[in-house]
């Protein structure tokens, strides 16, 4: 599951995942729409230090610039002269984002009835993100889901993190002695069910999702799990 912007249908559909035996969640963006408190720290964070010249950064800068990417990209990007600093920076912002997220962190719409649903069948599932672990870590506690978790998957954990797909073949690894099949699945590609929260829809829809919803509580969702449970048996994985 991984997160986006408006809600749509692509050419594909949910009972095409049958037979699923494993579910890997994004965290940020995915299991909560953590996205306003990020957006947030930087842009205070950023006009305090000078940062284009004291101008608030946007949303349309933060998605572009910001949103969805490793740390280490992001020090790159905001401080090409300065790389320490860039990094010693982000570990501040994280900081604040996590003073933030202690306090206010509501879960994605219908997200218990969909990790609910996922208990029932005994799907094994994972957390895989690009966020560094303290952050994954306190969201995932915070939304009361430490337990419904196999592993925790976090990009500096591999040796290129997302977009590349590295962080989600070290979580099948992890999954994979209680995964029959799982390589077959990943040879087949992984399937996608991408949430639209924040990523402009063109750009969910190029890299060619399952499905687009507009949260956990999507009609679409709902109706392609119901075929999904006619179909039964277990082997691919979905993200």
């Amino acid at each position: 599951m991984m997160a986006g912007e408006n809600s749509v249908q692509s050419k594909k559909s949910i009972p095409d995942l049958a037979p699923l035996e494993a579910v890997l969640f994004d965290v940020d963006g995915t299991l909560c729409d953590s996205d306003p408190l990020h957006h947030y720290a930087f842009r205070e964070m950023l006009q305090e230090v000078g940062f284009n010249n004291g101008v608030p950064i946007d949303e349309e800068f933060f998605a572009k610039n910001i949103s969805g990417k490793h740390n280490d990209d992001i020090a790159v990007i905001l401080f090409p002269e300065d790389i320490p600093r860039g990094i010693k920076f982000l570990e501040d912002k994280e900081a604040m984002f996590r003073r933030l997220a202690s306090e206010n962190l509501p879960p994605t719409k219908g997200l218990y009835k969909l990790t609910k649903w996922i208990e029932d069948l005994g799907l094994k599932r994972a957390a895989v993100s690009n966020a560094p672990r303290p952050n994954a870590e306190l969201m995932i506690s915070k939304l009361g889901l430490k337990d419904f978790f196999d592993a925790v998957i976090i990009g500096s954990d591999c040796e290129r993190a997302k977009p590349y797909p590295d962080p989600y073949l070290k979580a099948l690894e992890v999954l994979k002695d209680s995964v029959s099949g799982i390589r077959a699945g990943v040879a087949a590609g992984m399937p996608v069910v991408g949430l639209t929260t924040r990523n402009p829809e063109n750009l969910l829809m190029e890299a060619d999702p399952t499905i687009l919803i507009k949260d956990y509580e999507d009609p679409k969702l709902w109706a392609g799990l119901e075929e999904l449970d006619k179909k039964g048996g277990s082997s691919k994985t979905a993200a």
